[in-house]
């Protein structure tokens, strides 16, 4: 194995800095051999860079491809040999050359996008990308109660539900949490994120026996900027530029989620294969939202994720029935307000460390929340509004107390006053009753809508 592969992950206790750390996990090749790709992969690709833009200096070939100087000349050499590209000369800066190619070079790069329509920096191979994930796993990234509770700082979370949030996400194991619709489920969720503060390596793309699978998306990837990184791509600094330097990725995905999502995609038009939802949240979190709302079956789901779960590899398939093993380095975090007992039988859910449940608040959350609501809002806090809102409302009705109802009761009674032209500062019993009488839908009108064969709901939110 070449010496760009020997990944190894930084001594515990043992202090670097931010760009040796990114070097230590990923080595620039400076050879081909060190890419761990083919010269005629490389060649390939390059060529059609350079039919896609006409002419490109060395220094945007090295920018295009995310290759060294030297690997990027023994490409050079090599196609100009074949007389697939020449010389034109000084480039669009006006101090170095530039190269276009010939009609064989043309010819070549057209036979090369009819098998495969990637255009973009040079792939990672598999087994680099494998090694890369585990030094960089999620699972070595301990959570700790101070940092918990400094996540949650401002936010009403009762402390039984910290005490399992915590451990869960600590034990490398799935985490199923449930409960009524409106509980903070969602925003719990997104929020666990937060307590990784550290950073990640992600490939634009991979390679599987010189197939290439587009890995990177802006859409759930988010780089950070460092002062290390050098738009002169010098040899002697920084980490190979096949990598991404990112936030640990936060995948979400709710009732849109098909069994075609969780396997890897090919556009028959662009002939490109796009990596699928899993493979893009390794090393982060992967929250399946609404779990039991998806267009795929919840046992087809669970039974996806019964190998990756137990043995932290996944089994992904290319075209012609191709196998190919990828690393499943994430938390898995499953959302529903379905009794799990619905969903799963004993045997999946054995296989979940930790199911959570969220429940409805008590009167004290629910007046925390409310004065939080009226701060942020520029509500006057009156606590025989409050009061009414509790007894009146929520206990003759029989609604449970839930951590949306305040944000969205104080929001719409502020709509009315405003829309009245009055002080949307000062709200009254009036103002909220109309707020509950628009948010909750009523009995008599059910009643009215059952006689037309319109489906009785039995919650009346």
């Amino acid at each position: 194995m070449n010496e760009a592969m020997n990944i190894q992950s930084p001594a515990a206790g043992e202090e670097y800095s931010l760009a040796q750390r990114l070097k230590t996990l990923a080595t620039r090749p400076l050879t081909l051999s060190d890419t761990g790709l083919s010269r005629h992969f490389l060649a390939e690709l390059m060529i059609k860079h350079l039919y896609d833009a006409g002419l490109l200096s060395s220094k945007q070939l090295m920018q295009r491809l995310a290759l060294a100087g030297p690997v990027l000349e023994e490409l050079i050499e090599f196609l100009r040999k074949e007389v697939m590209i020449d010389v034109h000369g000084q480039g669009f800066d006006k101090r170095e050359l530039s190269y276009g190619l010939t009609q064989r070079g043309r010819e070549t790069a057209i036979d090369a996008y009819a098998r495969s329509g990637y255009l973009g920096p040079a792939p990672v191979p598999i087994q680099l990308y494998r090694q890369v994930v585990a030094a960089q796993t999620v699972h070595h990234a301990h959570v700790t109660a101070e940092a918990l509770n400094t996540l949650f700082a401002q936010v009403v979370l009762r402390d039984s539900l910290k005490q399992q949030l915590g451990p869960a996400m600590n034990s490398g194991r799935a985490i199923f949490i449930y409960g009524p619709a409106g509980t903070g489920k969602t925003y719990i969720t997104q929020k666990l994120t937060g307590l990784f503060a550290d950073t990640c390596l992600i490939p634009y793309a991979i390679s599987v026996n010189e197939q290439v699978i587009s890995l990177f998306d802006p859409l759930l990837h988010q780089p950070v900027e460092t002062a290390e990184q050098s738009p002169s791509l010098m040899l002697d600094q920084g980490h190979d530029p096949r990598f991404v330097h990112c936030r640990r990725p936060e995948v979400i995905t709710g009732g849109e989620l098909g069994m075609d999502m969780l396997e890897v995609h090919f556009n028959p038009v662009t002939k490109e294969y796009q990596a699928p939802m899993q493979l893009k949240a390794n090393n982060g979190i992967f929250i399946i939202d609404d779990m039991g709302r998806q267009r795929a079956t919840p046992m087809e789901i669970f039974n996806r994720w019964i190998v990756p779960m137990e043995e932290k590899q996944d089994y992904l398939t290319l075209g012609a029935g191709r196998h190919f093993q990828t690393p499943f380095d994430q938390i898995l975090v499953f959302s529903s307000n379905i009794n799990p007992l619905d969903l799963a039988d004993e045997a999946f859910l054995r296989r979940i460390g930790y199911k959570i449940y969220f429940g409805f608040l008590q009167p004290d959350e629910y007046t925390r929340i409310w004065q939080q609501v009226c701060e942020e809002k520029g509500i006057h806090f009156d606590p025989a509004l409050l009061d009414f809102v509790l007894n009146q409302l929520h206990a003759r009705y029989e609604v449970g107390l839930r951590p949306c109802h305040p944000r969205d009761l104080l929001g719409m009674a502020q709509d009315r006053v405003r829309y009245l032209g009055g002080d949307a500062a000062a709200l009254d019993q009036e103002s909220l009753t109309w707020a509950w009488d628009s948010y909750f839908v009523r009995l008599d009108a059910e009643v009215e809508m059952s006689s037309t064969n319109v489906n009785r709901r039995n919650d009346h939110v």
